[in-house]
């Protein structure tokens, strides 16, 4: 069934090509700077190369990020209006980044000029995959038909069944990011110590356990999927994210599929902008869970 609206979300959900094009989505992109020169975290149809992307950051080279440029994302969503169509835009968590405020002051502004036209924002409290399989769930329920307002509605209600968990390999980049303490990121660099960390309910980056060695850390992700996840598990669409580290990305994949039978399971790379605060190795899983703890 065709959706008589249009989805728009950002570049930080780290939905595949494939399945951007599939939905008929609309990404708006964030921007990040590396040498002092800008680059959007996505283009649509250009494949940006984020295996250079991430070796860029293993070389030491200085990454900044900033939110969608206002003037494109403004245009994008005047163009949808003006084709007569209504507009749900799924953001970044407001927890995360300035992404969510910024463009839903705008789709404000445009629903004042377009009163005739229906144009809502929901932030996801969500990042990386976790917001992606968010926008998922959010096409199949407007596949089953539901109106605009009921799926505005669903995703506000459903938002913290998105359950986020994930690692990283170098606690330096979370540090530079401001996540982590430099005393826990260096202790934890010269112990071997890996953080697991979720997105909490308010859409904030938590570190939640620390545990000794990089495969400990792997098998603590799909342990706390164990906890959580909202059964038939081996029903469920997984999505896995990751810096640059696929066979990391492949053995939580293959322990997701031994363990709870999960046959969907979707890997894609973390986009350059949470990839700056993350840095390479980071490994990310999301589900659908119980609640996010």
């Amino acid at each position: 069934m065709a959706m008589d609206f249009e989805i728009v979300t950002d570049s930080s959900c780290n939905l595949k090509e494939e399945m951007i094009d599939e939905f008929g989505l609309h990404v708006l992109p964030l921007t990040f700077m590396v040498d002092g020169e800008q680059h959007q975290s996505y283009l649509k149809g250009q494949v940006t190369d984020l295996q250079q992307f991430y070796t860029m950051m293993r070389e030491g080279k200085v990454i900044t990020t900033s939110l969608p440029n206002l003037a494109d994302s403004e245009a994008l969503l005047r163009g949808l209006l003006e084709a007569g169509r209504d507009v749900l835009y799924l953001g970044f968590s407001s927890g995360l980044s300035g992404t969510y405020e910024a463009i839903s002051l705008l789709c404000n502004q445009l629903a004042a000029e377009f009163p005739e036209r229906k144009i809502f924002s929901v932030d996801t409290l969500a990042a990386s995959g976790g917001e992606g399989l968010l926008v998922w769930h959010a096409v199949q329920k407007a596949r089953e038909g539901l109106s605009i307002e009921e799926l505005r509605d669903w995703v506000k209600q459903h938002r913290l069944n998105l359950a986020h968990w994930f690692t990283v390999d170098d606690l330096m980049f979370l540090w530079r990011g401001g996540r982590v303490s430099k005393t826990s990121a260096w202790a934890g660099t010269l112990l071997n110590i890996k953080p697991v960390l979720h997105v909490d309910d308010e859409g904030h980056l938590i570190p939640m356990e620390k545990v000794r060695g990089r495969k400990k850390s792997l098998n603590a992700l799909v342990d706390h999927m164990e906890k959580s996840a909202i059964p038939p598990v081996a029903d469920q669409v997984v999505f896995i994210t990751h810096g640059d580290c696929l066979g990391d990305a492949e053995y939580v994949a293959d322990k997701v599929r031994e363990r709870f039978g999960v046959r969907d399971v979707v890997i894609n790379y973390v986009d350059p902008v949470i990839g700056a605060h993350s840095g390479p190795g980071t490994m990310a899983l999301f589900y659908m869970a119980e609640s996010r703890n």
